[in-house]
């Protein structure tokens, strides 16, 4: 697949929609996270089916069915072309061109629009302000 190169406008008009997914992808890994803590809660503790049912069955379809999910959201985000770097965080980079050079729009969780980028290789921590379009 040939890489997507991203204005600072087209970056921006799809934050509406990745903004719903991440917001998904956060309550998913919550409900993930909360369902894993009762399965190894109850794993621990020996738990057993009075009816000889394997009694982690449904928690683990729950859970699988999370991840399902979980990863059609992710796969939307890189059709996209964009890049999901951190789900708590909300940080998708969108790769660019600038002066030439390739670098990556950066947009957080919160940001009202991709207003950041850095290099290849600097990650969040080399953000940098655009210039206003």
């Amino acid at each position: 697949m040939e890489r997507k190169w991203f204005t600072q406008e087209e970056a921006n008009a799809l934050i509406p929609q990745i903004r719903i997914e991440i917001t998904s992808l956060q309550q998913i890994k919550h409900n993930f996270e909360e369902k894993y803590k009762h399965l190894r809660k109850w794993k621990e503790a020996g738990a057993i089916s009075l009816n000889g049912d394997d009694p982690f069955f449904q928690l683990e379809c729950e859970m699988e069915f999370l991840q399902l999910e979980a990863r059609t959201l992710i796969q939307s985000v890189h059709m996209k072309g964009a890049q999901l770097k951190d789900i708590d965080l909300g940080l998708v980079d969108f790769p660019a061109l600038i002066n030439g050079q390739e670098v990556l729009l950066c947009w957080m969780q919160g940001e009202e629009t991709v207003s950041h980028y850095h290099g290849m290789n600097e990650g969040y921590l080399g953000r940098k302000q655009l210039e206003e379009e």
